[in-house]
């Protein structure tokens, strides 16, 4: 679909660092200066709903997800993971891994509500050095997968 954001094939800097790119899936490492961490799993090929996906294919995408989600809870020590698969905005199966810490910015609301609080600079800065890690702990547990 031309006009969907996740179709494209090239990421600015801004939206983030692509981690890892499969055939079928990729894994981003979204820029976002109030959750250090988040990371997105991408079908590459441009499907709406998991359910247009093979059994295979689902399973593959969601194995990645929790690949994903393990890599950032041993990376970044989080109160809690969230994993979320919206796509009201961008209808295209993407998976959220969120590491969520109690003073971050929305807790304990979705990282998509309205900011509750200002996380201390120092804990935030100290978050953005471990999800430096992220990518190749995540390139690693993928590797490990087959």
């Amino acid at each position: 679909m031309s006009n969907c954001i996740l179709c494209k094939e090239e990421l600015k800097p801004e939206e983030g660092e692509l981690i890892w790119r499969g055939d079928d899936c990729r894994v981003i490492l979204v820029n976002d200066p109030d959750l250090p961490g988040f990371c997105r799993v991408i079908w590459n090929r441009h499907v709406t709903e998991m359910t247009d996906l093979t059994y295979g294919e689902r399973e593959h995408v969601m194995a990645l997800v929790f690949v994903v989600e393990d890599a950032v809870r041993q990376v970044m020590h989080p109160d809690k993971i969230n994993i979320a698969a919206l796509g009201n905005m961008v209808p295209h199966i993407h998976w959220h891994v969120i590491p969520r810490f109690k003073d971050d910015a929305f807790f304990p609301g979705s990282a998509w509500s309205l900011r509750a609080q200002e996380t201390p600079k120092a804990l935030l800065a100290n978050r953005k050095t471990l999800a430096q890690a992220l990518p190749e702990a995540i390139r690693w547990a993928i590797s490990q997968m087959h």
